[in-house]
């Protein structure tokens, strides 16, 4: 896939933005909120953390984690009408509008990684793990939680997936993600599935 074909992102961005003033009401907010449920289940958290949500939507996530510990929160999204209502709802954390692969922030600066729902919608995603293993500090973890589903149904979609609106270009196994993190020198991955639900993730040694 050409990493510099824009199209995926400008669909991406045309649709959350059409979507960010009432995300919560709409199919998207209520789909993905078993996503946040469970990986705030899953991201093991300290006081003082910096942790960063790349496709942060909305920044409810980011403010589920907050509610459990006091980190220090950032996060990036295509859509700036997303960015916006993250700002108004974590008014103390950082936010900025960009692609996945292409952050404003130093290297070695975040102990957490998460992406929710949103890694199906990445159009390179060796280049956004690539970016993720600069980004974390030495054992620091990335968590993606994605949409799962069997090969039999990913072999049928996929072919058509990169048609959507919304700006999809591909369903993963867990093992294609885990070999996307392992080739940009992130290590110890594990995964979970719970019924459409993925969660992968793996540390930087």
């Amino acid at each position: 896939m050409n990493k510099n074909d824009s199209r995926y992102e400008s669909r991406s961005a045309a649709v959350y933005n059409a979507l960010a003033n009432d995300y919560e009401n709409t199919f998207d907010g209520r789909f993905t909120q078993k996503f946040k449920t469970m990986l705030v289940e899953a991201v093991k958290l300290q006081d003082g953390y910096n942790v960063l949500d790349v496709a942060c939507g909305n920044g409810r996530l980011l403010k589920m984690f907050a509610d459990k510990c006091a980190i220090n929160g950032y996060g990036t999204d295509i859509s700036g009408n997303m960015i916006a209502q993250a700002r108004r709802l974590n008014p103390l954390m950082e936010f900025s509008v960009g692609r996945c692969e292409q952050t404003p922030f130093a290297g070695g600066t975040f102990d957490v990684i998460t992406v929710c729902a949103a890694y199906h919608h990445f159009p390179d995603v060796k280049s956004f793990a690539q970016e993720a293993y600069r980004l974390l500090k030495t054992q620091g973890k990335i968590y993606i939680a994605d949409i799962y589903y069997p090969r039999a149904i990913r072999a049928v979609c996929n072919p058509f997936i990169r048609f959507s609106k919304a700006g999809d270009v591909k369903l993963y196994s867990p093992q294609e993600i885990i070999a996307t993190l392992y080739d940009a020198g992130l290590n110890g991955a594990n995964h979970i599935i719970d019924g459409h639900v993925q969660i992968v993730s793996a540390r930087r040694e």
